[in-house]
């Protein structure tokens, strides 16, 4: 479903990305793990075609097309859905306003027909059960003072009513506690575990896989990915530390 190769990439005049090669193909979820400073967001961000990230070399083919030929709003509409570290607070919108718009964005794009507001509100009623939220929380203006763990449940949220056939999720377990992790973890391995679907899982933390449980792990380091295995490659991550497994 996903095919990176030799993926070269620089943020201002620095390289960050420096040869990545990766291949997810569908009904796989992905985990990528590495220390600070591998390139792990360079590689979201590249993915979701954020401005300001230079592809210098190598390509990347998402469901048989080049997806560093499209922008980020046909990457969306495609398939691909990136939930980010930081989920940003827009002002002024409520959430219900902005899913809505944005799945009948979509629909336009592929030339099928928009959700009607009743059929939007039960859609979304049924994905915000998922992860455990009161559509009063949808109500509310999109991450405006929600905690850390109510903005990662609320994006998750997004994912399920955009339903895409891709997921690039960056930390999804940043800011989470025990509870809400097991919530984000669930409603992942919900929306997301199919054979036409597939996820790539960028995370610090080894608590967050026994919830998802991966079919593969890599490592990133320095650029490029420097190994790949199994669960167990996590496992060894968390119990030896990069520098003792990576040696």
């Amino acid at each position: 479903m996903l095919e990176i190769t030799n993926l070269h990439a620089s943020v201002g005049d620095k390289p960050i990305l420096k040869g990545l090669t990766l291949s997810v193909p569908a009904g796989e979820v992905h985990a990528i793990m590495g220390p600070n400073g591998a390139g792990k967001s360079t590689l979201s961000n590249v993915l979701g075609g954020k401005p300001g990230y230079e592809v210098t070399a190598g390509s990347v083919t998402f469901r048989g097309e080049d997806l560093l030929a499209l922008e980020p709003h046909e990457r969306a509409a495609k398939g691909l859905f990136l939930g980010f570290q930081y989920p940003v607070e827009i002002p002024g919108v409520s959430n219900v306003q902005f899913l809505r718009e944005s799945l009948n964005a979509q629909r336009k794009a592929r030339g099928e027909e928009p959700l009607s507001g009743g059929e939007f509100l039960k859609l979304a009623k049924d994905k915000a059960g998922l992860l455990k939220m009161d559509m009063e929380m949808l109500k509310r203006q999109v991450n405006v003072g929600f905690s850390g763990g109510e903005k990662k449940r609320a994006e998750m949220v997004q994912m399920g009513i955009l339903d895409p056939a891709f997921a690039v999720l960056d930390e999804t377990d940043s800011g989470l506690d025990i509870d809400a992790l097991r919530i984000v973890g669930a409603g992942i391995n919900a929306i997301m575990r199919a054979p036409d679907k597939a996820v790539l899982l960028i995370t610090h933390y080894q608590r967050l896989l026994d919830v998802v449980k991966p079919d593969k792990v890599s490592i990133l380091a320095g650029g490029r990915i420097v190994e790949t295995g199994g669960p167990e490659l996590a496992l060894r991550l968390e119990a030896e530390g990069y520098d003792a497994v990576m040696a």
